[in-house]
């Protein structure tokens, strides 16, 4: 009979390491323990940290020991801070890649303490899915109780005062996406079936939304006019330079390998050869040139992930530039054929003109291309 590890993040032999993605509260954790022995700051009513503290744990602070986790505008943190001590909730919204997901988890994380009050938006998502339903078991045998009631994100978000996040709300459908209306306004979550006091959840100090959404989905299920009033919205724009681009991929792109159990870190001539090269087809060609895939800096990370994992175990080394060839095709033929063509004559002709051994090597090793 197969049987499933159920063991609790908090449980004996829990460790980071067992998991593959942790949440950033359990990833942090030290980090967060000493930014709250040492936080003399005002805090906002439910909030796990004052906002100056809260801050410095996602931008950082070298004389702290505090690293550094969303590399963005310093403001725009400050910003999404302050609306989520107020009662609107915060939309980030931006380019596919862009690390509003990872900014939701940073902020809820620092402010509730949890960032797995998550709701994952798409077509398929139901009003029980955000807010709450029922163990059919318990609500036939005993009829509609608190016992029977199974708390959905928001409803446990309300009830505990913590932050919720929702994910891709405009992959929802509108129905769905409105029913968030006289959350975000009126702060209360009724549950008809249920008699009495019970029957109404109360938001606690401390709770908030925050939601996120991709630019090329915004036409997808338009937010209602209605709704969108109850945000501040906040735009997460690409990196703008190469040298914070490529330090970021160097960084995440080794967490990743150690987790997968490769010993050589990444290249970094590879590197800003590959980050070089996510930056020139994100944008800088022609207009006919420009992949219509997104080349974010996360698909980066994930490339050089599969760059270094190829290396190290086909050929016990990191990745090299022919790697890079042979791994991007995955990335760049995601959303329209024309893509793996553009891609080939950026190998063909713009690799061929750069300077350095990896330029040549990537250019040489262009019939790797699948396709």
């Amino acid at each position: 009979m197969t049987t499933v590890d159920m063991t609790p993040l908090d449980g004996p032999g829990a460790g980071e390491d067992a998991l593959q993605r942790p949440p950033a509260e359990v990833r942090y954790a030290e980090e967060l323990a000493a930014l709250r022995a040492a936080d003399d700051d005002p805090r906002p009513p439910g909030w796990r940290l004052s906002l100056r503290a809260a801050r410095r744990f996602i931008v950082g602070d070298a004389g702290a020991g505090i690293s550094r986790k969303f590399v963005g505008d310093t403001a725009l943190v400050e910003r999404a801070l302050v609306t989520l001590a107020t009662n609107r909730g915060l939309m980030l919204v931006g380019e596919p890649g862009t690390a509003k997901s990872l900014l939701s988890e940073l902020i809820a994380a620092a402010v509730s303490g949890t960032s797995t009050l998550t709701v994952q938006g798409g077509a398929a998502t139901t009003e029980d899915q955000i807010k709450y339903s029922w163990n059919y078991a318990l609500l036939v045998s005993e009829g509609p109780s608190p016992r029977s009631l199974v708390p959905a994100p928001m409803l446990r978000g309300m009830a505990e005062g913590r932050l919720v996040r929702f994910e891709e709300i405009t992959r929802c459908p509108l129905e769905v996406q409105d029913c968030l209306l006289s959350l975000l306004s009126e702060r209360v979550l009724a549950v008809p079936e249920l008699d009495g006091p019970e029957g109404m959840v109360f938001a606690r100090a401390g709770f908030n939304v925050i939601a996120t959404a991709n630019t090329r989905d915004r036409g997808v299920n338009e937010m209602s006019a209605a709704l969108k009033r109850r945000f501040n919205f906040e735009t997460v724009f690409p990196i703008p330079d190469f040298a914070t681009e490529l330090a970021l991929v160097e960084a995440e792109a080794a967490a990743l390998l150690r987790r997968s159990g490769v010993e050589a870190a990444p290249d970094r001539e590879v590197l800003e050869v590959l980050v070089g090269t996510f930056r020139e087809l994100r944008g800088h060609q022609a207009p006919g040139e420009r992949l219509s895939a997104v080349m974010s800096t996360a698909e980066a990370v994930s490339v050089a992930h599969a760059v270094g994992v190829r290396g190290w175990f086909l050929r016990r080394e990191a990745g090299n530039a022919a790697d890079v060839v042979t791994c991007l095709a995955g990335t760049a033929a995601k959303d329209s054929p024309e893509d793996l063509a553009r891609l080939r004559r950026f190998l063909e002709q713009q690799a061929a003109r750069r300077g350095g051994a990896q330029w040549q090597a990537l250019h040489e090793a262009r019939h790797l291309l699948a396709g």
